[in-house]
């Protein structure tokens, strides 16, 4: 990994989002080569994630056999690990809205290499955090009752649950996700069925949907990505306030908090571009993208994650305050135990990571080096997955009753579901970048295009000042009444 080190100093040509000399067709033979001969460290990848997704069968084995208890999981401590992973993994699906979606809507262009596989992502995190509630039941084939269908009896669902609340948005946003994902392919699954041959042209072939590439097909494909864009933001911001009121519409110390939606959102994006981070790395070089996902883009996307990571650590200290200075009393020892209690130690870990790490983010020198960036980013989707964990197990741990204070640490079962559920994540991810261009080829020839464009413009201007400059200084010489690059004075 070598070509990881960028330390050095970046040429004029490398400080730009991508090199406008790039041929279209050699854009299409690097992706389409992508697809078929990645380097050795994806099939090792593939192995770990499926190790992964190994211990995940064996402990639900386990669990389905002996039952929750196994799991640590009873009163009052019924959520543990479950939950706040779910909440993580929630919240690493607002990465393909903020960045496909927001930035498309504001102009980007330099989102354009990189925001395919943000939206893969949105789409298979969803698919991740959908196992946990059925998970949670235990009793697996009862996964209907958190579906929000309608029953004459009025027995289930219980439309006052949270968990079906989740059904509905998570379904929603998760069909939503994935349209968005497929309609933004369509124009590439086209340029991979002509260059495909046998069984997989004819696969591509129904993927591409009839795509000719003509005027009428661009316009309406315009219009409609657009309309689902706009669409999708508000979405993403409801599914996780959503969320979010599963627990601030409780009464149990530390969750009942107005604040806890916009919280919840931040934390949702915070994570989901540094999970972005984390995936262009290794997408660079696992598919040789040097040339696509550039230092450039690397640094916006970092600067993006800074902010934001303000933005939750503003928030953070906003909760810490509205308890400390409000009047219960229970919220306060709560909020004290966190600090100095038996979940200390995870607690000042999250802090360090979310709110004291990121400032890494701001320095340039870091934001070019690709080691330390990728490092920097699994620490700080570290540090959100505590945030999580921190939000579910010290309140279970100490409610307002005594008699229920009963602080218990996850069991082998729970941290081996967990494990997995990050195996299932990146299988079906590299699968997918192995399957669909994972670099969106129509958008970085436009980007190329207006870039190239853009450049001529600018010097066609700067000739043409040139020129008038010459001109005035010719006009001045020949007439000692002009000066140089004021107006004539004739009639003075």
């Amino acid at each position: 990994m070598n070509n990881l080190n960028t330390n050095a100093a970046l040429t004029p040509e490398q400080e730009k989002d991508i090199n406008e000399d790039i041929r279209w067709a050699k854009i299409n033979e690097d992706v389409l080569h992508s697809m078929e001969s990645p380097r050795g460290a994806y099939w090792l990848s593939i192995i770990v994630c499926l190790a992964l997704l190994s211990l995940a069968v064996i402990a639900e084995i386990h669990q389905y056999l002996y039952g929750l208890g196994e799991a640590n999981l009873n009163w009052p401590h019924m959520w543990g690990l479950y939950i706040a992973t779910f909440i993580f993994w929630i919240g690493m699906s607002h990465s393909g809205t903020l960045l496909s979606a927001i930035l498309h809507i504001i102009h980007a262009d330099w989102r354009k290499p990189i925001y395919r596989f943000a939206e893969a992502m949105t789409t298979f995190t969803l698919l991740t955090a959908m196992l946990f509630p059925v998970i949670h039941l235990g009793r697996v084939w009862n996964m209907y009752w958190v579906l929000p269908y309608f029953s004459d009896r009025g027995i289930w669902p219980n439309f006052r649950s949270p968990l079906l609340w989740d059904a509905f948005a998570i379904s929603t946003y998760l069909t939503s996700s994935a349209l968005f994902l497929f309609m933004g392919s369509i124009p590439d699954l086209a340029i991979v069925r002509d260059s495909a041959r046998g069984w997989r042209k004819k696969l591509y072939a129904v993927l591409a949907l009839g795509w000719r590439g003509d005027d009428r097909q661009w316009r309406n494909f315009r219009v409609a990505y657009l309309v689902l864009a706009c669409f999708l933001i508000p979405l993403a911001v409801s599914v996780h306030s959503i969320v979010a009121s599963d627990f601030a519409m409780s009464i149990m110390p530390g969750w009942h908090i107005t604040s806890f939606p916009p919280y919840f959102v931040a934390g949702a994006l915070y994570s989901g571009c540094a999970g972005i981070i984390t995936l262009f790395v290794l997408l660079r070089y696992f598919f040789r993208f040097e040339a696509y996902m550039t230092i450039p883009i690397l640094e916006k996307t970092c600067k993006l994650t800074f902010a934001i990571g303000m933005v939750w650590t503003y928030l953070t200290f906003i909760e810490f305050a509205s308890v400390w200075y409000g009047h219960n009393a229970v919220d306060k020892e709560l909020l004290l135990s966190k600090f100095s209690g038996p979940y200390s130690i995870w607690f000042w870990q999250m802090l360090f990571c979310g709110s004291v790490l990121p400032f890494m983010l701001a320095v340039e020198r870091f934001r070019r080096s690709i080691p330390i960036m990728f490092v920097v980013s699994i620490l700080l989707n570290y540090g959100m997955w505590l945030e999580r964990w921190m939000i579910v197990a010290p309140t279970l741990s100490q409610g307002y009753e005594p008699f229920a204070f009963h602080v218990i640490f996850p069991s082998w079962v729970q941290w081996f579901i967990v494990a997995g559920s990050f195996g299932w994540f990146g299988l079906l991810f590299l699968i997918f970048v192995k399957v669909i261009p994972s670099v969106s080829m129509y958008e970085v020839k436009e980007m190329i295009y207006h870039r190239r464009h853009l450049a001529h413009k600018d010097l066609s201007t700067v000739m043409h000042s040139r020129s008038a400059s010459a001109g005035g200084n010719a006009a001045a010489a020949a007439d000692p009444r002009r000066t140089p690059g004021t107006p004539g004075l004739e009639g003075a």
